[in-house]
């Protein structure tokens, strides 16, 4: 009896993190991945791992705040005996996209959490804003990286050895946000710098026909006597997760489309959203209340109020004292007179 209690509390135990895990809605996905779902394949298979390690991606920002003239793949080498996950260790050799990262820790854990549970739903809303970014005219085949349409997947990948991840803006690239409530995240443009990687660096790709990330290879980078080995076939992670069944959103729910005067300013800070400027404008007591003027020391000057009868009663009492100055002043005249 006792054995099975221990048995029943063992397990109730370890299935209480599993039970407590959110389930992002389509939304947020979309918030989430806007940011990253036009980098080229292999650094967006790495960016969607090492999220799921965000104390990992934490510390390696650290790393890189302090070794900022090791850059590429020799920073690559620099960390290769950190115990960090492969994938964080890859992201080294970007350190304009790590830092954005290591500024964002709570978007990064929400991104890994989305991608331990909603792998298949990750996987299909990168491909739906690539599709919106296309038909934008803001995702296209340059002379460092080609874009092609694969089955129904669109894959961006590098043309040479020499890789660039460079900033967009999600607010821009998609056309305009269609998701009042929940909005991409901020980062600090960067200008793209070429970054010379190694033959194999990406031991990764997305399979978007599967709508998984898949392990091509080890990883360069991980020496063979290290105790973490990366298998090949479909990326499984260290953190236990229950994966929720693929349901795709269709296109009809990413509406309707939030218009330009409810987006974000380009400075980051969020103009007044609509709905809340709407019930504003429906309360004539706060649309006829004025604003307080504030003089020189900071403090409130008193207005009076502007009611016509208030300005007649004014006017009326002005008339009356310059007709008593007048009749003062010729009364006198005529006293003279008489």
């Amino acid at each position: 009896m006792k054995t099975a209690l221990a048995l029943l509390a063992a397990l109730l135990v370890t299935a209480a993190p599993a039970q407590a895990q959110k389930v992002y809605p389509q939304a947020e996905l979309d918030a989430l991945l806007a940011p990253i779902a036009l980098h080229p394949d292999g650094v967006l298979s790495q960016v969607l791992m090492a999220a799921t390690y965000p104390d990992e991606v934490a510390a390696a920002a650290r790393w890189l705040r302090a070794n900022p003239a090791i850059t590429g793949n020799d920073a690559v080498l620099a960390v290769q005996n950190e115990p960090w996950d492969p994938s964080v260790k890859a992201l080294v050799a970007y350190p304009d996209l790590l830092a954005r990262m290591g500024e964002s820790p709570q978007w990064v854990r929400d991104l890994g959490e989305a991608f331990l549970v909603q792998q298949a739903q990750v996987m299909d809303t990168v491909q739906g804003l690539r599709r919106r970014a296309q038909a934008s005219g803001y995702l296209a085949s340059t002379d460092y990286q080609a874009v092609y349409q694969s089955g129904e997947a669109i894959v961006v990948a590098p043309r040479t050895q020499i890789v660039y991840v460079g900033y967009y803006d999600p607010y821009v690239v998609y056309g305009p946000w269609w998701w009042p409530y929940y909005r991409p995240v901020f980062w600090r443009p960067w200008a793209p710098r070429p970054v010379v990687v190694a033959h194999g660096f990406f031991y990764s790709k997305p399979d978007w026909h599967q709508h998984h990330v898949r392990v091509v290879h080890r990883p360069v980078h991980v020496h063979a006597h290290q105790h973490r080995h990366v298998a090949s076939g479909k990326w499984e992670p260290r953190k236990i997760a229950v994966v929720q069944p693929h349901v795709r959103v269709p296109e009809a729910q990413r509406r309707p489309i939030v218009h330009s005067q409810a987006m974000p300013a380009a400075n980051g800070f969020s103009h007044q959203r609509k709905d809340v400027r709407d019930h504003q404008e429906s309360r004539p007591e706060q649309r006829s209340q004025p604003r307080p003027q504030v003089n020189q020391h900071g403090q409130r000057e008193q207005r009076a109020e502007r009611r016509p009868e208030l300005r007649r009663e004014a006017n009326q009492q002005q008339h009356r004292e310059q007709r008593q100055d007048h009749n003062r002043g010729h009364g006198g005249l005529r006293h003279q007179r008489g």
